[in-house]
């Protein structure tokens, strides 16, 4: 098959080939979003390959060439990249992933966006939030990647949301582990921007009530902590979070305190919020995923309401 448009001239050299035959293999089919299904929840099954397991998912051909702009800690296990993205054609709905193209990696990742559409509308980044791994792209984002590394992205995914002016208006629960906080943050950023362009111009898509319920190990993994409190504090009436750890070891502050639960998510948690009006996005571990999802199913909420991804 021809593979001209993911050609990124002068950025992947010695790679090209590699990511043309991947691109060939990998052509996407329309969709719109991934919603539950009883196949799926059933489909656990660990596989180490980001493009073999996302073979089957919509993703747009074009390959962007991208620069490292800002490299930060986000926790002792997380990287927060800043990227730039010059090309133009390159763009994301909130909740989408990356194929991440390294030169002279021949491992492809696949990183949740957490930054908002926005940003990249106004300032042409986006950013990726990587937990320390063995696996080759982790490696490379934790121990080589320095500021103006050359690297290209393709976007993917079927887990987003992207409401037009006129929808119909909607409360968010958005129900996290781990980094599975990533692609809900994008969401929560681009919640963030609807509901303020709304109160500044009087107009667009009328966001409703959300809900953020995240765990994570202890507190100082439970990342951008400061970005979540600033928009609950920002938008008491709009936005509220509670967050888990499970196997804290040392003092929660006084300005978390309020907001932690020392324990697993639960389902009463969730079943409380489930209404006609409600979406659920989900993100996090295989089993997490699977487990909230069946149980919102259990409780009769439309399988078109339930939303999830699953990180490895």
């Amino acid at each position: 098959m021809a593979c001209a448009a993911v050609l990124v001239p002068g950025l992947l050299r010695g790679s090209v080939g590699t990511i043309c035959t991947q691109t060939a293999l990998l052509r996407s089919t329309p969709s719109t979003s991934r919603h539950l299904t009883l196949t799926s929840i059933m489909k656990s099954k660990r596989k180490t390959d980001h493009l073999e397991r996302t073979a089957n998912v919509v993703r747009r051909e074009v390959v962007s060439a991208a620069k490292v702009c800002g490299v930060a800690e986000e926790s002792p296990s997380v990287k927060r990249l800043c990227l730039l993205v010059a090309d133009r054609d390159f763009s994301f709905k909130a909740g989408q992933w990356v194929d991440f193209f390294i030169p002279g990696v021949t491992v492809v990742g696949g990183f949740s966006v957490c930054s908002s559409p926005r940003l990249l509308e106004q300032e042409r980044m986006i950013e990726l939030a990587v937990k320390y791994t063995n696996h080759p792209p982790a490696l490379w984002i934790h121990n080589q990647c320095t500021l103006d590394s050359e690297v290209a992205v393709r976007v993917g995914g079927e887990f987003f949301f992207d409401p037009q002016p006129a929808d119909v208006s909607r409360n968010l629960v958005l129900i996290a582990g781990g980094v599975g906080i990533n692609p809900l943050l994008s969401i929560l950023r681009h919640a963030v921007d609807l509901h303020r362009e709304r109160a500044n111009k009087g107009s667009g898509y009328e966001i409703g009530t959300i809900k953020l319920i995240y765990s994570a190990k202890n507190t100082s993994e439970l990342l951008f902590k400061k970005n979540i409190l600033g928009f609950v504090n920002e938008f008491p009436e709009k936005i509220a979070c509670h967050l888990h750890v499970t196997k804290q070891t040392t003092q929660i502050s006084a300005e978390l305190k309020p907001y932690i639960t020392e324990g697993r998510i639960t389902e009463k948690e969730i079943r409380d919020h489930i209404s006609k009006e409600t979406l659920f996005y989900i993100c996090g571990p295989p089993p997490m995923t699977d487990f909230f999802s069946k149980q919102l199913e259990n409780s009769h909420v439309p399988r078109e309401h339930i939303f999830f991804e699953k990180w490895w």
